[in-house]
């Protein structure tokens, strides 16, 4: 039996009526979280935390991002409680053109996210800037992510869908002494819509589009750090999908997956590379197991800094080229040449 099939289905939702979470790697997304409504959540001591520490130590994060022939876009939503953040970005490798905007609302009014990936809407409405993801789930048991943009002189709607076969990243882990995180990735998935600029319309299928997709929440640390990297294209006649992290996400059990089609492969811990005083250099990416090793080319970033005293973000994002090869499960080669994305993050929150 393949390994993904012998993992639990997940629980629904993930924290059950009497505050207790089940940690480990589920075989499907989680329908709902109930993240904050009803964890039992508690001081580093035992003590049952106060209403204030279990509404902003909560933190939410999603992202949706866009692989193409010269076309990377990326859209992210941060909710911290103290701060709503959202970002979106069009990169064109071939130019180095760079269209980024970074929107930020206190207390995140401006800002609402959906307690699960399988269903409901996330969305940031400020002025004239309207971003908004979208899950359905759809009766043969596919599920669809939408990604729709609204900017002056800017316009984006993004359509991936997971077929039923597809085979997602879905785990809950402790995070320190009394905390925890629910993360669902998902990898390797075509991506068709349109985007338009002043430059003119451009089909995503024509592109040669994937995506990528990120949804997490829980009581995460109130300091982390992570280095994170991800891919979608083909390689070797098959869809390709990676993701990578080392920081987050590593009590027991770890993230870091590559896809082959529709079938989840797990590999080991990651090890990152890279030049700390100018992340623009090479980096190098390899998991222990020897399965993925990966020299990435920045060809350019998105950086988002502030320092709040209480809040503060060091976030690097960087798009560019990975090289390299992942192993297949039969233990051959596959050798690997597609855009992508690495991070570099510190948070306080």
């Amino acid at each position: 039996m393949h390994p993904f099939n012998q993992l639990p289905l997940p629980p629904n939702p993930l924290v059950d009526a009497q505050g207790q979470l089940t940690f480990g790697q589920f075989r499907g997304s989680v329908p709902q979280v109930l993240g904050d409504h009803r964890a039992d959540y508690r001081t580093p001591l035992g003590a049952p935390a106060s209403a204030f520490a279990r509404h902003f130590h909560y933190k939410q994060f999603q992202y949706f991002g866009i692989i193409g022939d010269d076309l990377l876009a990326g859209c992210a939503f941060a909710h911290t409680r103290y701060l709503g953040i959202a970002f979106f970005y069009i990169f064109r490798p071939s130019t180095g053109d760079l269209q980024e905007y970074t929107f930020r609302s206190p207390l995140g009014r401006a800002l609402s996210l959906s307690d699960s990936p399988r269903h409901g809407e996330s969305r940031f409405e400020q002025g004239k800037v309207s971003l908004c993801m979208q899950y359905r789930e759809h009766p043969d048991g596919s599920l669809e992510k939408t990604l729709a943009v609204q900017l002056p002189g800017v316009a984006l709607d993004a359509r991936m869908v997971e077929a039923p076969a597809y085979e997602p990243m879905s785990l809950c882990t402790r995070i320190g002494i009394n905390g925890w995180v629910y993360a669902n990735k998902v990898a390797g998935v075509r991506v068709d819509g349109t985007l338009r600029t002043g430059a003119g319309e451009a089909s995503l299928a024509a592109h040669n589009a994937f995506g990528h997709h990120d949804f997490s929440s829980g009581y995460m640390r109130r300091e982390t750090f992570w280095n994170w990297a991800c891919m979608s294209g083909e390689a070797g006649g098959m869809r390709l999908g990676l993701n990578l992290s080392c920081g987050v996400n590593e009590t027991s059990f770890t993230e870091n997956c590559l896809w082959l089609d529709d079938e989840l492969i797990k590999v080991s811990t990651t090890v990152f590379d890279y030049d700390r005083d100018n992340l623009l250099n090479d980096w190098h990416i390899e998991t222990g197991d020897g399965a993925v090793s990966l020299h990435f080319q920045p060809l350019g970033r998105h950086v988002e800094r502030l320092n709040l005293g209480l809040f503060a973000s060091n976030f690097n994002q960087l798009f560019g080229r990975f090289q390299g090869h992942v192993r297949r499960p039969d233990g051959t080669q596959l050798a690997v040449e597609l855009y992508g994305f690495v991070e570099e993050q510190y948070a306080k929150w």
